[in-house]
């Protein structure tokens, strides 16, 4: 009798065991795959630009071909540098975002707007207004693409 009760437990231990095990697969399995996608499905890209003697950086990170964010940087000579981050989207081939960035002190929200073309992105230009602390375009259909600064793109650095 005692042997049966002993075969019985390591019967039953061996099933909880093999059920439990199963379990943690199965819970395990969903999450590799969704970090996978979400893996795969943010593109970083590096672009660059001079003008003269001033410098222009940005750092996409492309989430699902839409949603952005990343760092832009102004390497103004002899003026205050501007280097802060970008958070918006890409609707077609224009890039919309706020850049949050910090200059003398004080820091500023401004909307900025770069046009794709081929490997590059060429920033907006238009009348701004102040709305609430927020720098904005007044009509973003005015703004000017052809006298702007031109970012290539770049290997990414790390």
């Amino acid at each position: 009798m005692k042997k049966g009760i002993v075969l019985g437990v390591i019967f039953f231990s061996f099933l909880i065991s093999c059920h439990k095990s199963k379990q943690l697969e199965e819970a395990a399995s969903p999450n590799v795959s969704i970090e996978k996608d979400v893996k795969e499905s943010i593109l970083e890209e590096c672009y660059t630009g001079v003008i003269k003697n001033d410098s222009i950086s940005m750092i996409l990170k492309i989430e699902n071909e839409q949603y952005v964010s990343g760092k832009l940087r102004y390497n103004f000579y002899e003026k205050d540098k501007n280097n802060g981050t970008l958070v918006g989207e890409i609707k077609g081939d224009t890039l919309y975002a706020a850049y949050t960035f910090m200059s003398e002190g004080l820091v500023t929200v401004r909307q900025v707007v770069f046009l794709k073309k081929g490997n590059t992105y060429v920033e907006g230009y238009g009348d701004v207004v102040d709305n609430k602390g927020k720098v904005t375009f007044k009509d973003r259909k005015q703004l000017k693409f052809n006298v702007s600064v031109v970012l290539s793109k770049v290997n990414c650095i790390l």
